[in-house]
């Protein structure tokens, strides 16, 4: 289908700003691909540190001011809202590809209308999502074998942050528009925001004004909001190119089943992840608040180890979709070489520290009052003890799933992740669970993790995904922008 002929208003907008919009995304098809992947995962790795270090205070907020079982709530809750709203996000992170692909042969028309689509999406997505939410929150928290003592306080935490959905996947949106575009930095600064701004309310609400759990969620809604109006505002000042309004929303269904194709798949597989947590969730409720506790807190101190996999991944997923469109394969093979290392080193330096001084960590979040607290600690540190001694398996994993996602491939990782999870880990963890406690459900993590890398490393060595970008580059656009070409966006005519 031929591409429609850009609005020569966007055009003109392009050319008046092109200097200045070049300091604020990236190029990523040329230059050191080690550097270039590390330049554009930092900032979001700082980012989730800080995002990360939020979900910890707040944790220690509930945990040792609220009490364990508001703790085992909010840790009970996070599955259900996983599932609810993956299958969206999935169709988001399609958009960013679809992006950084348009971006990449610098067909920028497309990336306005993309990224007004994507906007649109994700923001009636959450209203719609957030609805099924407050609606479905009782019968699967009822599923899921929840403890009665803690069904008050997860309905409340999961009901509130269903009504703010809409607030949360419309900041996503102008993330994902800002990094499908080379620009990683700026997403982090509104993080900061909502950081800030979360972790104030929350003593606020739950300090100041004694609203327990009900304040930890509100503070969350709050916050994302506040981030989502400056994110569109800031967007709106300074990236012509990509401006949005609420009041006349491009949508382009064109560029919607686009980015339904690349992201749907990855939408269905993390559907079935949240599911498979739920599910795995279940199993843990069995062993009552204490192992809920435990699971809880332990799960906020590991996703610290799992975060430079997931940013190097994110990261490589934009270098390969603007790299895959212009057919520098070497490149890309560099690049995720390099990303697999860095990934591999940053792990295993987090997980020496989280192993040997996890016990410690695990009493930040417990109120030394709280009469099991040893028993809740022990249990915790059993966790991180098992599952980040194993984190080079996820790494590898979520590496060479990185890379198939930016090159479009997105069925192979939705299939091992799914294969990993409900074939192995759910049963493995049933089992071992019987047999030993739950510590068989800790062991059945990196059992699946192991799996799962095997067969998305089966696929990359076939080479398939070299033929799976969605966007075509012209003949003209390429051989203009090989050149150096700086008139090389003026070809509108090719194909997708």
């Amino acid at each position: 289908m031929h591409i429609q002929i850009c609005d020569m208003r966007i055009f003109i907008t392009y050319l008046n700003t092109h200097i200045a919009y070049q300091n604020l995304v990236k190029d990523l098809t040329k230059g050191n691909e080690a550097r270039l992947i590390w330049n554009f995962a930092l900032p979001m790795f700082v980012g989730n540190v800080f995002q990360q270090l939020y979900q910890i205070i707040n944790s220690i907020i509930v945990g040792k001011y609220i009490g364990k079982e508001a703790l085992a709530a909010v840790g009970a809750s996070f599955p259900i809202m996983f599932s609810i709203v993956a299958l969206v996000i999935g169709v988001g992170m399609g958009g960013t590809v679809v992006i950084s692909q348009y971006f990449g042969i610098k067909q920028f028309d497309k990336v306005k209308r993309a990224s007004d689509t994507l906007m649109v999406f994700l923001v009636v997505a959450g209203f719609i999502f957030g609805l099924l939410g407050i609606i479905l929150s009782t019968p699967i928290l009822n599923v899921m074998s929840l403890p009665a003592e803690l069904m008050v306080d997860a309905k409340s935490y999961l009901n509130i942050n269903m009504m703010g959905m809409f607030a949360l996947f419309g900041y996503n949106a102008v993330s994902s528009v800002l990094r499908g575009m080379g620009d990683s930095k700026t997403p982090l600064y509104f993080l900061f925001v909502s950081i800030f701004v979360n972790l104030g309310l929350d003593f606020l609400f739950v300090l100041g004004f004694g609203w327990g759990i009900k304040g930890v969620a509100w503070a969350t809604v709050i916050a994302y909001a506040t981030s989502w109006l400056l994110a569109v505002w800031y967007l709106n000042k300074t990236h012509s190119l990509s401006r949005f309004s609420f009041f006349k929303p491009v949508f382009d269904w064109q560029i919607f089943k686009q980015s339904l194709r690349i992201g749907l798949p990855s939408g269905i597989q993390q559907t079935f992840v949240g599911i498979g947590s739920m599910a795995l969730m279940s199993v843990v409720n069995g062993f009552g608040v204490n192992v809920i506790a435990a699971y809880t807190a332990a799960s906020r101190i590991d996703s610290f180890v799992s975060m430079p996999a997931m940013n190097f991944s994110a990261a490589l997923s934009a270098f390969v979709g603007q790299n895959l469109v212009s057919n520098h394969i070497q490149r890309i093979k560099n690049g995720f070489r390099s990303t697999l290392i860095m990934s591999a080193v940053i792990c295993a330096v987090l997980t020496v520290v989280v192993v040997f001084f996890g016990d410690s960590i695990m009493r930040l979040f417990i109120d030394p009052n709280e009469k099991d607290i040893e028993e809740v600690v022990r249990i915790g540190h059993e966790y991180l003890v098992v599952v980040c001694s194993f984190y080079i398996l996820f790494s590898t994993m979520f590496v060479i799933n990185g890379l198939l996602r930016g090159a479009g491939a997105t069925v192979i990782p939705m299939f091992t992740t799914l294969f990993s999870l409900w074939l192995i880990r759910l049963p493995v963890a049933y089992f071992l669970s019987q047999q030993i406690g739950e510590k068989g459900i800790w062991w059945s993590i990196p059992i699946g993790w192991g799996l799962g890398m095997i067969g998305a490393w089966i696929y990359y060595l076939t080479g398939k995904w070299k033929n799976k970008a969605v966007v075509k580059a012209p003949p003209k656009v390429l051989k203009d922008a090989e050149l150096g070409d700086p008139n090389c966006s003026r070809d509108y005519t090719g194909r997708v």
